[in-house]
């Protein structure tokens, strides 16, 4: 029987309101630990066979730019086109030839011989959650897939460890920073998660301690170029200090509550275990502990939430976590959203948190020998509307965006489909978001082709129709 000491009122079950919401708070820090009792009981600890090919990334970078950057402001600049569309930036030389890129990307434009441009990524899915950007199906409504659910199409992530990739022994095999996309607004963003494949496939997510450089007192603060996140990425925080045998207490209480519900879910016991083994780890402490990087390289990165957040996604991998994703989200203004004072956000804090921390993360992974075995991926929700609008904004626009790769077998140099006159729609080599998760698959050895069971266990194609683009792979 369940007993925590103090009052009680009595749940249906039998368990305390104490006892449910003792062990709740902690659950509520890592998502699926609980919730993952309401579902079906319909698979086994085996991976699937016969779907591995020779990786040629052994870890995975994702920086999910949260909102939608401007593609025209940036990679895809359109210098002969009308003021109205090629807005108020110049654009500058690269190490490539004829090759233009935005005046505020200095450092990436000198890097841009590593990397792999794609300027043609074109959808449907016209949303701020990562749904597109983390399972590569464009088909979502707001009406339906805009929170998260247990029947969403799962993250390339969380497939990729259901095939048996990236599963973590003392550290997880999937980490999420700063922390959950919505974390901001209190809502769970679609997109990270094991969707239908369940729990035991989400990430860990760590927890932003995040505060702003300013205080925050008008709604106007959320097009702010002025207001800076702060803050780092930890794991997830213990109320009360406390300490590892009251941890371990808890750990014992929620396996109470998985006993409750086994008969119902037999996977959600390896999810939480990954989650306490985290929080118990020396070595998950030691990876998380951005105190033990030189002070000048951090601030290589940038002392701000995200730049830490990079920085701390290459400590990560280094420590043997295969796949790493951040999402650029926080209050007030920590995202690509740019409907309003579109060309003083990127100029004032977006651009040059990307250029330095992108090219940082290059270096820093050159410099280690982790580069070839790293793949970095770089995109967002999607691209903004050439013409301004009357805010100096761009509006959402999802018929044209850009992606960036690097290291992990992309080939460095290339620049991937041209667009037309006002970056409007690919002129040529459209590239869908299931063909950004296929060469994301073909890289970290999992067979694009391949199909998981869905939660009716009707087969679905993890690509969803994509395939690698082939003009970017080595």
């Amino acid at each position: 029987m369940l007993r925590v000491l103090g009052h009680s009122s009595a749940a249906c079950d039998g368990m305390s309101r104490r006892d449910l919401l003792r062990a709740g708070s902690l659950a509520a820090l890592l998502p699926g630990v609980v919730s993952s009792s309401v579902a079906v009981a319909r698979r086994t600890n085996e991976t699937p066979a016969a779907t591995k090919k020779n990786p040629r990334a052994k870890a995975v970078i994702l920086l999910d730019l949260f909102g939608g950057p401007s593609h025209i402001d940036t990679f895809d600049m359109k210098p002969d086109a009308p003021p109205e569309i090629r807005g108020e930036f110049k654009s500058i030389p690269t190490v490539l030839p004829g090759v233009r890129v935005c005046e505020h990307l200095p450092l990436l434009a000198r890097r841009l011989d590593q990397m792999a441009v794609v300027r043609s990524v074109s959808h449907k899915y016209n949303s701020h959650n990562p749904y597109g950007v983390m399972t590569g199906f464009d088909g979502g409504h707001d009406q339906t897939d805009y929170f998260a659910r247990p029947t969403n199409h799962p993250s390339v992530p969380s497939v990729c460890q259901f095939f048996g990739v990236g599963r973590g022994h003392d550290l997880p095999g999937y980490v999420m920073l700063p922390a959950a996309p919505g974390y901001t607004q209190g809502l769970r963003r679609a997109g990270p998660y094991g969707g239908y494949l369940g729990p035991r496939f989400d990430p860990v997510s760590s927890t932003a301690d995040a505060h702003a450089s300013e205080s925050i007192t008008e709604s106007k603060d959320f097009y702010s170029h002025t207001i800076i996140p702060l803050g780092e990425p930890r794991l997830p925080k213990i109320d009360g200090g406390m300490t590892l045998d009251a941890l371990n207490t808890r750990r014992s209480l929620v396996q109470q509550l998985d006993a409750k519900a086994a008969q119902l879910d037999a996977h959600h016991a390896t999810r939480r275990d990954a989650a306490f083994d985290l929080l118990l780890s020396p070595k998950a402490k030691t990876a998380f502990d951005l105190s033990h990087e030189p002070h000048k390289l951090r601030d290589r990165y940038g002392n701000d939430l995200f730049g830490q957040s990079v920085l701390l996604a290459r400590r990560l991998v280094e420590a043997g976590v295969t796949f790493v994703t951040i999402h650029t989200e926080a209050r007030p203004n920590g995202h690509w959203d740019t409907h309003e004072n579109n060309f003083n956000m990127l100029k004032g804090l977006l651009l040059p948190f990307l250029d330095r921390a992108l090219s940082a993360l290059i270096d820093d992974l050159r410099e280690r020998g982790l580069l070839d075995s790293t793949l970095v991926v770089v995109t967002g929700d999607m691209g903004r509307t050439p013409r301004v609008n009357g805010k100096a904004g761009r509006d959402h626009w999802p018929q044209c965006g850009f992606c960036l790769f690097a290291g992990g077998g992309t080939k460095p140099g290339v620049v991937h489909g041209t667009t037309d006159k006002i970056a409007a729609f690919p002129a040529d080599h459209p590239v869908s978001a299931g063909d950004l998760v296929s060469t994301v698959y073909e890289l970290v050895g999992v067979d694009p082709e391949s199909m998981v069971p869905d939660h009716t266990n009707r087969p679905q194609h993890i690509s969803h129709g994509g395939k690698p683009i082939r003009g970017i792979l080595r």
